[in-house]
């Protein structure tokens, strides 16, 4: 079985867990908390397999792999159905780089290690951190909003009536925005797709307060 390292909280982890759940892959988790004791992705036995200290990290018998992207790709490559990207070229370009948009631009300023460094090194107050995650949360969104409305079709998920892997980026991301209490009122197709997403058994299984609750 498919072994998950994860932290319930964690956006990059929550993309794996819709992933293997829209693949219906069945897999055990194992928490690595971020915060309790200093952050147990710390330890040495989480540093052994994972030397950046982050999660997700799955392991598949003696594969070990980082990184939500690639841990995607992976799955999508050796479980081919449901796919996660379209065939025609031009529109799995169009979900790899609103995918891109999440992971690359908008998720790296506002995790949790940039946040701590902030208020650790640069003494901010909560109001400043929020005030820093709804700044690059508001230029992002701003971006992906318009690139929906570009397809000019509306469909029940990002690119097409069934997820993406843009919709496996987009709803962590959405999540942890509205924990920010960021305004998503001007951005009406993200908002329609993710409360789609939100019926979605394998978007409900994977929730952070699932999680929480059977850990």
């Amino acid at each position: 079985m498919l072994k998950l390292y994860n932290y319930f909280r964690s956006s990059a982890s929550f993309r794996v867990r819709i992933a293997l759940n829209l693949k219906g892959i069945s897999y055990q988790e194992i928490p690595v908390h971020l915060v309790n004791n200093g952050g147990e992705q710390y330890f040495a036995e989480y540093t052994a397999i994972n030397s950046q200290n982050l999660v997700p990290t799955l392991r598949d018998e003696d594969n070990i792999m980082t990184q939500s992207l690639a841990i995607i790709e992976y799955l999508d490559e050796k479980y081919p159905e449901p796919p996660f990207l379209p065939k025609d070229l031009y529109q799995k370009a169009l979900v790899r780089s609103f995918a891109l948009a999440i992971a690359c631009e908008i998720h790296p300023l506002n995790n949790l290690r940039v946040l701590n460094y902030l208020r650790d090194e640069f003494h901010i107050s909560d109001e400043q951190k929020n005030q820093w995650y709804q700044h690059w949360i508001a230029k992002g969104f701003t971006a992906l909003e318009k690139q929906l409305v570009s397809q000019k079709k509306q469909t029940d998920f990002c690119f097409g009536n069934t997820p993406t892997l843009a919709d496996i980026f987009l709803v962590p991301q959405m999540y942890n925005a509205r924990r920010f209490a960021c305004d998503v009122s001007a951005y009406p197709n993200m908002l329609r797709i993710d409360a789609n997403c939100q019926q979605h058994p394998a978007f409900i299984k994977a929730w952070p307060e699932e999680i929480k609750t059977s850990a």
